[in-house]
């Protein structure tokens, strides 16, 4: 079995894949802050009600990002933490490439995004071949909404992590440019991390559990103190 683990967005997703790529189950829990302490329990959970052992896993796999900083750090941790526990391989994927492998073949360039900031989002470019193959056209960024019409000058599929904002925040500056997939494809599902890491499982394609890490792409917005923190001995008051 790979054990698929999305921590990249608010709403987390685990999963179970078969070797053959078929789902075997999937747990997705509703997006809300401070969750990330769920996860372990959610996995116990997913284990036990489809009667899975986690001896039985071969692979872990996990969203690498770009994506929250705090459920990031906490989603690799956890994958690296089972990786060493059970001696089985770990294989890192973007979190912009699953989100655009669940959108099924287009003729136009596929653009995932996730959250960044007020006005920002993660982004980056794809689009499908004559063999099915998705192929990446760009390196993950982040960008903002105000510059997407030098950036998307002809019709793009968009997709994105929260229907409810982003869509607008697309169709303001693109209008009959931006084609919004449909609202149930906006969640970034771990499944979709499970297959593409699948692939790289059987081709031997595999991370280095001590080098994986997460892709931020950006500082984070609350930064160290740039000052030293006096002690009540050493302060002059």
């Amino acid at each position: 079995m790979i054990l698929a683990i999305n921590t990249s967005t608010l709403q987390f997703a685990i999963a179970l894949l078969a070797e053959d790529g078929t789902l075997l189950t999937e747990y997705l829990m509703p997006g809300r802050k401070g969750h990330f302490g769920s996860l372990m329990p959610a996995l116990d959970f997913m284990l036990n009600s489809s009667k899975s052992n986690i001896r039985d896993v071969k692979c872990i796999s996990v969203a690498t990002g770009p994506g929250s900083f705090t459920g990031l750090r906490v989603g690799i941790s956890l994958a690296k933490g089972l990786c060493h526990a059970l001696g089985v391989p770990v294989v890192g994927i973007s979190s912009l490439e699953a989100m655009a492998s669940q959108i099924p073949y287009a003729d136009l360039p596929v653009v995932p995004l996730l959250t960044s900031r007020k006005g920002e989002a993660f982004t980056a470019q794809f689009t499908w071949n004559d063999s099915g193959e998705l192929i990446r056209s760009g390196d993950d960024t982040s960008l903002k909404f105000e510059d997407f019409p030098s950036l998307f000058q002809k019709p793009t599929l968009f997709v994105g992590n929260d229907y409810a904002n982003q869509g607008p925040a697309i169709n303001k500056p693109l209008g009959s440019l931006a084609l919004l997939a449909p609202a149930c494809f906006w969640n970034l599902k771990a499944s979709s991390i499970g297959s593409l890491a699948l692939k790289k499982f059987l081709l031997g394609n595999l991370d280095d559990p001590y080098l994986l890490n997460p892709v931020y792409l950006r500082p984070p917005d609350i930064q160290p103190n740039p000052f030293p923190v006096l002690s009540k001995s050493k302060s002059p008051c």
